[in-house]
């Protein structure tokens, strides 16, 4: 699974930004009517990030992420993880043989990559594209409604800061608007993965929560809370920034460890703990 722990700065100017590229976002009364028609994820619950491997949660657990594939968890709130804006290795073939067109290329016309992943990047880059996108993302959408998860988590949102200049924020801020529609239209909330750049246009959008990856760590989950209150969850991948989120924002927000590879009970790298 894509995940990543990367270090953002929020921008004071993401919102006029993302305006100024002409992105079309709800007003913050339509997103609070929309977001009043979802469940979100209870406050403070006990959370585990499963988009590794699917494994019975520990005990207590009542919020889990898991990947589209993956089966929800009986009886608890479960997030469904897309890869909304970059292509999982083991997919490459299939958007290549279906959808090469909405690949980004660059002017040689060769991918365009995320080494650190090894994803290429889907192309938000026109109106048209983000549309085709959400046709093929949707049906993900669509399937984790059918399968049962209560919520959507569309990871790489901040794919334009790897696309060597040829995307930009505005532009997935008005995928992510598409995205949240159609989550909203199947009764599923949705969160923002990661970048407080955004400030508040992703809430704007359409968004609901967030989930972020060591916000402890790096001191920036009042970046989330500051949009979100305490509808956040963070995780942690070592014992001192997972016990100075705990210490920080444990008391509000759910926080919990995992092990970077997200491995389950059995692997020698696994790790969970909870505050």
């Amino acid at each position: 699974m894509a995940f990543r722990t990367r270090k953002f700065v929020i921008s004071a100017v993401a919102v006029s930004a993302a305006l100024a590229g002409g992105v079309a976002l709800a007003s913050s009364s339509d997103a609070a009517v929309t977001a009043a028609a979802v469940t979100l994820p209870p406050v403070n619950a006990k959370f585990d990030y499963q988009i590794g491997a699917a494994y019975t949660p520990p005990s207590g657990v009542t919020v889990v992420s898991r990947d589209r594939k993956a089966t929800p968890a009986a009886g608890i709130y479960n997030i469904c993880y897309v890869n909304a804006f970059q292509v999982q290795p083991d997919e490459v073939t299939w958007w290549q043989q279906n959808h090469d067109d909405l690949l980004l290329k660059d002017s040689s016309g060769e991918y365009v990559v995320d080494g650190d992943w090894n994803e290429i990047l889907l192309d938000t880059s026109t109106a048209a594209k983000r549309t085709a996108l959400t046709g093929v993302v949707g049906g993900w959408i669509d399937g984790c409604a059918t399968a049962g998860f209560k919520a959507i988590e569309p990871d790489n949102i901040d794919s334009y800061d790897r696309s060597e200049g040829l995307l930009t924020k505005a532009g997935a801020v008005s995928y992510l608007q598409l995205l949240a529609t159609r989550a909203h239209a199947k009764s599923l909330a949705i969160g923002q993965k990661n970048t407080t750049d955004l400030g508040t246009a992703g809430k704007s959008a359409g968004l609901d929560f967030a989930i972020a990856e060591e916000c402890g760590r790096y001191t920036e989950c009042d970046g989330y809370t500051d949009v979100y209150g305490t509808h956040v969850i963070d995780i942690e991948y070592t014992k001192s920034a997972f016990t100075k989120a705990c210490s920080a924002v444990g008391a509000t927000i759910s926080v919990v460890r995992r092990d970077v590879a997200v491995t389950a009970p059995g692997s020698s790298t696994y790790v969970y703990d909870a505050c």
